[in-house]
């Protein structure tokens, strides 16, 4: 019986250290953005992951994968009302469809005989406003003027949530909500009588940059992208490299936990599920890039590093892709001091390519 009872009691000692609990992932500090944005790891024991199972995973709702596989219908256009006309031009408040909601929007249409074909016509996606201030009339109005000026239709739309539109403003960066709205007013677009299907652009400013870039992996319907100060870099460089000094406000849908904390803690962290955090950046898909882009950024933007510029036009060149990059010394997120100019170069590359 005592040799029993010395076997039970060596056993217990030996399982005794099996049951030991493994320690935390480390979770990443956030870093300043370099020309080449890099990052570093640090523990901060907070969070923990637990790996997906990898038997025929689901794409997340913000891959890319998952992206192109979604149906984008849209619908008609339906004038609401005309608004006061521009110099050479027509003004609209319209609506449009997406998932089922009314997604409202300023049209422009050049006056005069359409070309053969129809216009060429431009997706104006915004940069971030705060949904419950934001106007569709409001702001971007000498943007808009510019371009349809120039003989182009404009489509400069809301995203869901803001103004008349409806459904919830959850933001760009952790739903794929308002990517859903722009896709829909491509093929809304496209529907348009006045325009022709195969030359539809897209033009976007800071948020509506990031909105523009990843349009143009999803669908090649998107002939031609000019991004302005966009939020163009990978999620990697989202997380580490982002930090915003300017007059951001953020959004009543952004307090609270946001995507990053609830990503972290569902999928790892980049280093250790790189596979997830490229499969939702849109820059692990440049070598697909729809058409010819064109970035302009200001060197002093306290909101959006104009490295993410820098390092998308180097990383499109590299797949032999056409990216033009102007950088203007000491300007702005909204290239205030060089705007004319900026917009010049604008519009002559969507002559080049689009017209």
């Amino acid at each position: 019986m005592k040799k029993n009872l010395s076997v039970f009691f060596l056993l217990s000692i030996l399982l005794s250290g099996c049951g030991a609990e493994a320690s935390p992932l480390p979770i990443p500090t956030p870093q300043p953005a370099t020309a080449i944005p890099t990052f570093t790891l640090t523990s901060e024991p907070t969070l923990t992951y637990s790996p997906a199972p990898t038997a025929t995973p689901v794409p997340h709702p913000m891959s890319i994968i998952a992206l192109r596989n979604q149906e984008y219908p849209g619908s008609d256009i339906t004038v609401v009302k005309e608004l006061e006309r521009g110099v050479n031009y027509r003004r609209y408040y319209v609506y449009y469809l997406s998932e089922g909601l009314k997604i409202y929007a300023l049209l422009t249409i050049p006056n005069g005989e359409k070309p053969e074909g129809g216009f060429p016509a431009i997706v104006f996606n915004h940069g971030y406003i705060p949904p419950d201030v934001y106007r569709t009339t409001e702001r971007y109005i000498h943007y808009v003027d510019q371009l349809a000026r120039s003989g182009y239709v404009v489509f400069r739309i809301d995203y869901r949530g803001h103004d008349q539109s409806e459904g919830e403003a959850t933001g760009a960066y952790g739903n794929p909500g308002y990517q859903i709205d722009v896709m829909n007013a491509v093929t809304s677009l496209q529907r348009h009588p006045d325009v022709n299907p195969e030359k539809i652009g897209m033009w976007g400013h800071s948020m509506g940059g990031y909105l523009t870039l990843r349009a143009m992996v999803i669908s090649d319907e998107v002939k031609v992208g000019v991004i302005w100060a966009g939020v163009v870099a990978s999620y990697t460089d989202l997380l580490y490299n982002w930090r915003r000094t300017g007059a951001f406000t953020p959004s009543p849908s952004s307090t609270g936990r946001g995507w990053r904390g609830a990503w972290i803690e569902q999928y790892g962290t980049p280093e250790q599920n790189p596979v997830f955090w490229e499969s939702v950046s849109a820059t692990s898909y440049l070598a697909e890039l729809s058409g010819p882009l064109e970035l302009h950024h200001g060197t002093a933007d306290e909101d959006v590093p104009v490295e993410f510029s820098i390092r998308l036009a180097e990383l499109g060149r590299q797949y032999g892709q056409i990216v033009n990059l102007y950088t203007y010394d000491g300007d702005n997120h909204n290239i205030s001091r060089y705007f004319s100019q900026a917009m010049r170069q604008t519009i002559a590359f969507y002559d080049i390519y689009l017209k």
